[in-house]
């Protein structure tokens, strides 16, 4: 799902936002939470959220193994193959899942939600 600035978003899930302080330091005095089903207009597309450390690594070392893999003794380019497949289900899934982004919603309650990442909304 591609998310756009003016479109109509819903909450998918619950979100916790986290605890209200009074007065003295960790003085709890509150928890906001909004719920799912709480809709808004996007008013924001921040991009890409960063890539997994696995993510890099797998575009480091394929790079690596692209350019420089025929030159290298038997050894290391096998070193290397081993590696790479032991990332590949983490760059699979990243493929699958699409570019992921972060957003600011306006919601209808009046709260603002911002840096909130795509998969907890859905579009209407």
């Amino acid at each position: 799902m591609t998310l756009e600035e003016g479109r109509r978003v819903r909450l998918a899930e619950d979100l916790g936002i986290g605890e209200a302080v009074a007065g003295e330091p960790g003085a709890v005095v509150g928890f906001l939470a909004l719920a799912a089903g709480t809709e808004g207009i996007v008013e924001r597309v921040d991009g890409e959220l960063p890539q997994r450390t696995e993510v890099r690594e797998y575009q480091r070392l394929k790079a690596l193994f692209e350019d420089y893999g025929h030159t290298m003794p038997v050894a290391s380019r096998e070193r290397l193959e081993a590696q790479l497949a032991e990332l590949e289900p983490e760059w699979t899934a990243y493929l699958e899942q699409g570019q992921r982004v972060t957003v600011r919603v306006r919601l209808d309650n009046g709260f603002v939600l911002d840096g909130a990442h795509q998969d907890v909304l859905t579009a209407l």
